[in-house]
């Protein structure tokens, strides 16, 4: 089925989209994380659309969505509302299903969190529940250390840094799958565009500066609290997606989660990485069908 673009006005800014499928279905929105954009859905929309009403925007910052100069509009606050005020441009407004990767999950966990009576479904792929993050940076060394490339992101110099080499900070991100060869030359060619927008590499990095979370040593005993736990239970019914060999957001993320989502569907890929939406689409997409028909 043919995948449409267009633009969404909502409020101060304009947002890229993807779409297919016919409206009248229930609707998918998915949202993608770093250093990606729209185009990431691609292959799970066009295996979708016959059953759902599919979007996929490009997040503010990326691609050909509009990029703000102050880095408080990339706090998680105005992004929740973003995807909120998005879905005022395909009325009728009505339960939909959100699926979510990476820092899309992040802001699918929030919006959750925030607009439960707005959702049928969440579905989530390797994105930390803000609490279990909160836990494992607190508890587990591991993750601490693996989570110290945030920092770096924040830097003053980051910009030129992550644009350098004809991006290849960017392309790096992406080596347990080129190994793999599950990405076609001609994606990472899309990947290659969307980084090229002016303004894009600066304003994907805000997402990073504008976070409340700053990792540090990790595993210190009584490692401040930032979030409250019990404002953080998701009550909708989710189906968790997690490939075990993420190099970012380690196993100890999914443990113990049904604390904090007690209508939890766990699934864990053990040969999957971070890119589990490239490494295994058939099943991925298939796993959606399921969760949200």
């Amino acid at each position: 089925m043919t995948i449409r673009e267009g633009f969404a006005s909502i409020g101060d800014v304009n947002l890229h989209y993807l779409a297919a499928g016919d409206p009248a279905k229930p609707m998918l929105l998915f949202l993608h994380g770093f250093p990606e954009f729209s185009g990431m859905w691609r292959d799970t929309m066009e295996r979708l659309s016959d059953r759902f009403f599919c979007l996929a925007p490009d997040q503010l910052g990326y691609n050909l969505s509009d990029k703000p100069e102050p880095v408080s509009r990339y706090r998680a606050k105005a992004l929740v509302e973003d995807v909120d005020a998005f879905l005022d441009a395909f009325p009728p407004r009505r339960p939909f299903t959100l699926v979510a990767h990476d820092w899309g999950g992040a802001i699918a966990w929030a919006y959750a969190l925030k607009h439960p009576q707005a959702l049928r479904r969440l579905v989530i792929v390797n994105a930390v529940h803000p609490a279990a993050f909160q836990r494992e940076i607190g508890r587990n060394p591991d993750q601490a250390r693996a989570s110290q490339y945030m920092v770096d992101m924040q830097m003053d110099d980051a910009d030129a840094l992550f644009a350098a080499d004809d991006f290849a900070r960017l392309r790096f991100s992406f080596r347990q799958i080129e190994q793999k060869g599950v990405m076609s030359a001609g994606e990472l060619a899309a990947y290659r565009s969307a980084w090229g927008q002016p303004g894009a590499v600066r304003a994907m990095l805000n997402w990073y500066r504008a976070m409340r979370v700053k990792p540090k040593g990790g595993g210190e005993a009584g490692a401040p609290r930032i979030y409250d736990e019990a404002a953080l239970v998701v009550k909708v019914k989710t189906l968790v997606l997690w490939g075990l060999k993420d190099e970012a957001l380690l196993p100890g993320c999914i443990e113990g989660l049904d604390q904090w989502v007690p209508d939890l569907t766990l699934k864990t890929f053990p040969e999957a990485s971070h890119w589990l939406v490239h490494e295994e689409r058939e099943r991925v997409a298939a796993e959606i069908a399921a969760f949200a028909a």
